[in-house]
């Protein structure tokens, strides 16, 4: 396949067979005006006039799309017509300063600098006088590789100790130094290099970033082709990238979403428990009902019910109509959920199966994915004779919000975009977009059509999606989960290492099968995910061929679920404030050690545990024998549970029950709590509690993500 990833060079010294290099060597001529530099960099040396008879050229340009953000742009031929969607990237009047003298060229656009060595071609990143990160000589190159065309990359350096993050939702190891990573979506579970939500940039803990701005498959060879470099390649003639200075990693994130787009505000509500009806469990109106009365009775809060995919009959996936056998009065039963007060989702995906009357009209239409005789894409797997919805065509993107539009008059309030990932890369598309670079992109155009349908028929600030794949820019239409998992500790802690990743790339919400997807959890384990799942930002009762009912497992995991459920709708005010934080700046809900810590080191690689906004530390307990080491940084924490207050700056290894975890509130600020627990709408009373941990009052938002003055009542503890 046309922009498979592949390595270029054969140990230090030689490259692999069939490879000719192309190495950018020196600058020939440049062109400086007051807002970009673009030169003539030859790929060998010239020495005189013949040398400019042939060879390899790059022209590379030098702009700045934001203070203190970089872009450099490389083209080998510039002569390549394809049609290649782009990601949205916006870029704001930036004033710049340029210039020039006999050894090199720089441009400098806020805190940031980019400085061209002419001679010996290389570029070095300056945050003042100090070198933040340099594509040396040797690093950008075009590549020809017999039987696979053009590659153009570049490499950046990484200093000692140096650490590398993000690059989507990760299921790997933490820190991606010395790991390949192909930004291709791809349907592999949680356990594997795979990803459902790959996004071409990176951030590391000396406080920069690199977003590399090409929405096919982009390779990254992170500290492994080389062990001192990440070196990013693209097939074809062209590539661009962006360096992004912080200081700090928030700073960086800040900048980066302001380019690609700020995380949407959820509404409030979708931030209770959600409970599903799990994959291929049998279910009918008389189940779902029991398993709502079944909470209400054992006092558990529940704000969403989700019907996942056998709502529809098989084999007519998606013909969006509920299957009659099961469910024959559809707006009744949801209009019943509703009196109950409760939110509903229903699961949908871009497929349609053959055997839905909807494929014979999407045929005649033209509003699926062909293939280039005409004929309609079509392949058995998910579905026997899936089509593919065609959104680069108004028209089938019109008439697939029409078949939503319908269902959302039924009474659902939230979509489960499922899918989006096996995306062909031979097929045509109605607006001739280069099929290839459309692979990561077709989940863009997928969420963001169910995303703008919701805002349209439900109002601003009330959509909210369950999605599973993203690329650049996903974060616009939230929420995302971490996708498929087992249902044991290992899949537990590689679903948690997915979402920190994911948090690092710009998204600000995410959510996991509470409990894992495939199989039947333990007992211990589905009260430690419960834990987990309503300390995350958004909490999910999934599974795939069992329930995720309490009751289900013991009688203690009914009281863990209450607890757990009911501590989230105290925390409520301080979640919000964390999620107004995270549509203004871009800055996640959940985070990263290394992201609220950046200045200490032991925080690099701890994977294990989150700061839950900037002041609860979380450590969930990955053993069924309840022991958990976890690290508090320096200064005063109270444990939560029991107002016990500790010194940090050390490891702690200690024991818990099933009741309780490591939750550790920060000293230095105030956590504004719900005075009542019985709903997340409790925590926009107009009377609140605060606990005050020497932060004084502290701020309070209003549904509208504007601060707002409740009357607030010191409490003594959650």
């Amino acid at each position: 396949m046309r922009g498979q990833r592949l390595k270029f060079t054969d140990g230090n010294w030689m490259h692999l067979p069939g490879v000719t290099p192309h190495y950018a060597a020196q600058v020939y001529d440049a062109s400086i005006s007051d807002s970009s530099i673009s030169a003539i960099v030859p790929c060998h040396h010239i020495n005189h006039r013949g040398d400019t008879l042939g060879g390899a050229n790059l022209t590379i340009t030098f702009s700045s799309p934001l203070p203190g953000v970089i872009s450099v742009r490389m083209v080998h031929h510039d002569g390549v017509n394809a049609k290649q969607p782009s990601f949205d990237v916006s870029c704001v009047a930036c004033p710049v300063t340029t210039g020039e003298d006999e050894e090199s060229l720089w441009l400098t656009s806020g805190s940031l600098t980019a400085r061209i060595s002419k001679k010996n071609y290389k570029i070095e990143f300056l945050r003042g006088e100090t070198v933040v990160t340099t594509s040396p000589n040797r690093g950008a190159a075009y590549m020809e590789v017999a039987g696979e065309g053009g590659f153009v990359l570049d490499k950046l350096t990484l200093s000692v100790g140096e650490q590398v993050y993000g690059l989507g939702e990760r299921f790997t190891a933490f820190a991606k130094n010395g790991q390949v990573v192909d930004i291709w979506n791809e349907d592999g579970g949680t356990c594997s290099n795979q990803a459902y939500k790959n996004i071409p940039f990176y951030l590391t803990n000396r406080g920069y970033g690199v977003f590399v701005n090409h929405t096919g498959r982009v390779s990254f060879e992170v500290a492994s082709e080389r062990t001192s470099r990440v070196q990013f390649s693209v097939p074809g003639e062209s590539i661009e990238y962006f360096v992004i200075d912080g200081p700090t990693p928030k700073d960086v994130l800040d900048k980066y979403t302001q380019m690609t787009g700020r995380p949407a505000l959820p509404p409030a509500w979708s931030f209770g428990l959600w409970l599903s009806t799990s994959f291929t469990t049998d279910y009918d109106e008389k189940t779902v009902t029991e398993f709502i009365q079944g909470m209400a009775d054992r006092d558990i809060p529940l704000g969403v019910f989700h019907y996942d995919c056998f709502w529809m009959r098989g084999f007519r996936w998606c013909d969006f109509e509920w299957d009659p056998k099961v469910f024959p009065d559809p707006a009744g039963m949801l209009a019943r959920l509703h009196e109950r007060g409760l939110k509903v989702c229903a699961w949908i995906n871009p497929y349609i199966g053959q055997a839905s009357a909807l494929f014979a009209f999407g045929k005649e239409k033209g509003y699926f994915l062909k293939r280039p005789n005409g004929d309609v894409w079509q392949w058995d797997m998910w579905q026997p004779g899936m089509a593919i919805v065609d959104f680069t065509n108004p028209e089938a993107k019109a008439w697939y919000q029409g078949l939503l539009r319908d269902l959302l008059d039924q009474g659902v309030d939230a979509l489960k975009t499922d899918f989006g990932e096996r995306i062909p890369t031979d097929a045509v598309y109605h607006d001739g977009s280069d099929p290839v670079m459309m692979h990561n992109w077709y989940t863009q155009i997928y969420n963001q059509a169910v995303f703008e349908l919701l805002e349209r028929k439900r109002g601003k600030g009330e959509a909210v999606l369950f999605a599973r794949s993203a690329t650049v820019g996903g974060q616009k239409y939230p929420v995302h989960w971490g996708g498929d998992c087992w249902s044991d500790f290992e899949a537990m802690a590689e679903s948690l290492r997915g979402g920190l990743s994911l948090c690092l790339s710009g998204f600000g919400f995410w959510s996991h099968d509470i409990g894992g997807f495939e199989g039947l959890p333990p007992a211990d384990l589905y009260k430690r995910w419960v834990q987990f799942g309503l300390l995350s930002s958004h909490s999910r009762l999934h599974g795939s061929t069992s329930y995720r009912v309490p009751w289900v497992y013991d009688e203690e995991a009914v009281e863990v679920l209450r607890k757990f459920t009911r501590l989230k709708h105290r925390l409520m005010p301080y979640l919000w404030s964390s999620a107004v934080a995270a549509h203004q700046t871009g800055v996640p809900v959940m985070r990263a050690m290394m992201l609220e810590f950046p200045d200490d080191p032991a925080c690099d690689g701890l994977d294990r545990q989150y700061m839950l906004g900037e002041a609860l530390l979380v450590a969930p307990v990955f053993s069924y024998d309840g022991v958990v080491d976890f690290y508090l940084p320096a200064g005063k924490w109270t444990n939560v549970f029991t107002g016990e207050v500790v010194d940090g700056g050390r490891w702690v290894r200690e024991k818990y029950d099933c009741l309780s975890l490591p939750l550790f509130a920060r000293h230095g600020f105030s956590i504004p709590v719900a005075l009542k627990d019985d709903s997340v709408m409790d925590g926009f009373a107009e009377e609140l509690g605060f606990w005050d941990l020497g932060g004084g009052v502290p701020t309070t938002f209003g549904l509208n993500g504007t601060p707002s003055t409740p009357r607030l009542v010191n409490v003594d503890n959650l």
